[in-house]
């Protein structure tokens, strides 16, 4: 492994793909890009082999100065290295999901695919904040043309939606990136994380980066492009979108907002939870009335994503280690649940729930991996889903138990909508003649599921296989946010940022308790 730059190649290996991807006939850019993805994964085991845990914070570095103040700079911890190897091993069951289901410009879209795993193992490696910026930002390009020329019949109308909902939060973030670099006079990213901002500069450097990742994740009620873009998205596009893009907001709030802004995120945390709690519960009660199986999913990953940010900004080891894990299993799960509803679409070409009914007579096996997937979206222990939320619910009762107790009612509604999704489409009555004919599944979607089973199952038994690449980041983390403001003479109330959330919360229920 001594220097081979294995980030840049792992980069390099489907940006060539692409290339040849756009210039070669339906079947073989199908090949070209499923080769290069499983060869991009399998450099990922190889960086995950090789990850040194307990070791250096940052591993597997490189560094060239491109000019002043920007430099091509790549390295990872555990939190990046586990996000990374969550793209890369999503990607092959994207391009399977496409192989019969995309038939014009087959060679465009596979190169598009391909040219985004680039972007996404950029925006987790980058440690030059404007490279970040760069990659984080470049990602909008092919998931804006997946969706406005492989999308369905309103594709134009939400890729336009999706691109500028994205885009106008970022300006901000640019800005503000700007004005860092001069402060610090670094653009760094290790550096400025362990950098004191002024406290009066860190609560507008934490609103403009706030205006990204909020869409990003999303938060409510910046939401609404999220439904419209997985609907009309074809199959693979509402996987990769909701598996790894929802992640990049969740990501930026662990690698800038809480690490570099540590007093504005705790000055903010009442923001955030209030934010968090409508999402859990309006997304859960609006999922459990649609009609349209791929709505219905969309809504449940906006509750899902909100278990995250409660879960990061509870301000301890728990709920910073659930959150990621929720991320992780979120990215899993809402994937497969999106390739379960496109194995059915792709044989009746419909997602109305009404259609479907009694699948799991004719169509047993894709039952069973539909059951599984459920579960684990609900949290069933054993499953991926139950080890996130429970760590991050564990993470937030210590901070607020109102917002434990509003998130726990997510997982309640979860159940309902989840449940209500599967016993309509898996059984009662054949409605439809055409759904009662249905094959089961065949090799290729055997393909597809199997290893997203497999992983969601290990998870969910033994954890620790993911937590342990990424306990000293979280344990850093929490340090300096636990530290980085200690109180000071003249502001004896202030304390650390942890109290300050606290304190926060509790004036908060105390001025609610007086309104009543």
């Amino acid at each position: 492994m001594e220097g081979l730059p294995i980030l840049s190649t792992m980069m390099l290996v489907p940006m060539a793909g692409a290339a040849i991807c756009l210039f070669s006939p339906a079947a073989l850019a199908r090949w070209t890009a499923l080769g290069a993805t499983l060869v991009t994964f399998a450099l990922g085991l190889v960086l995950w082999s090789n990850y040194d845990i307990g070791g250096a914070q940052w591993q597997f570095t490189e560094r060239a100065e491109l000019f002043a103040g920007f430099s091509y700079a790549l390295g990872i911890d555990g939190i990046a290295l586990l996000l990374i190897m969550l793209s890369v091993f999503l990607m092959p069951i994207c391009i399977l999901a496409s192989w019969e289901a995309i038939t014009k410009r087959v060679g465009e879209y596979m190169a598009a695919f391909l040219f985004m795993e680039v972007l996404m193992i950029g925006t987790f490696a980058a440690q030059d904040i404007f490279l970040f910026y760069v990659f984080f930002e470049a990602g909008l390009i092919p998931m804006y043309l997946i969706i406005g020329v492989w999308g369905g019949d309103n594709r134009i109308y939400a890729s336009y939606k999706f691109f500028l909902y994205t885009l106008i939060g970022s300006v901000l973030m640019l800005i503000a990136m700007f004005w860092m670099v001069a402060e610090a006079g670094t653009s760094d990213i290790p550096t400025l994380m362990q950098y004191d901002f002024p406290p009066a500069a860190q609560t507008w450097l934490w609103l403009a980066f706030f205006a990204s990742f909020a869409v990003k994740v999303p938060m409510w009620p910046l939401h609404t492009w999220l439904p419209d873009a997985h609907v009309q998205a074809p199959t693979a596009g509402s996987v990769i979108l909701a598996g790894v893009l929802l992640k990049l907001g969740g990501y930026g709030f662990i690698r800038f907002s809480l690490p570099m802004f540590p007093e504005a995120s705790a000055q903010f945390a009442w923001l955030v939870f209030t934010l968090s709690m409508i999402a859990v519960v309006y997304t859960s009660l609006v999922a459990l009335v649609q009609a349209d199986m791929k709505k219905l999913i969309a809504y449940s990953s906006v509750a899902h994503m909100a278990i995250v940010t409660v879960g990061l900004f509870a301000f301890n080891v728990q709920g910073l280690e659930g959150a990621m894990i929720v991320m992780l299993s979120h990215g899993l799960v809402s994937g497969a649940l999106f390739l379960c509803v496109g194995v059915i679409y792709d044989r009746l070409h419909t997602r109305e729930i009404a259609r479907y009914g009694g699948l799991a007579i004719n169509m047993p096996h894709y039952a069973l991996f539909f059951l599984l997937f459920t579960m684990a979206s609900i949290g069933l222990p054993g499953t991926s889903g139950f080890v996130g939320e429970f760590l991050s619910l564990a993470g937030i009762y210590q901070t607020s138990t109102l917002v434990a107790l509003v998130s726990t009612t997510g997982i309640i509604l979860g159940a309902a909508y989840m449940l209500y999704l599967y016993r309509r489409v898996a059984f009662g009555g054949q409605k439809n003649a055409d759904a009662a004919a249905m094959k089961d599944i065949r090799p290729r979607e055997w393909a597809m599921m199997v290893p997203i089973a497999a992983v969601v199952l290990w998870m969910g038994v033994y954890p620790e296989s993911f937590l342990a690449p990424m306990r000293a980041d979280i344990a850093a983390l929490d340090a300096r946010i636990a530290t980085a403001a200690p109180a000071s003479d003249s502001n004896p109330v202030m304390g650390t940022p942890r109290e300050h959330a606290a304190n926060a919360l509790e004036h908060t229920a105390s001025h609610e308790e007086g309104a009543h």
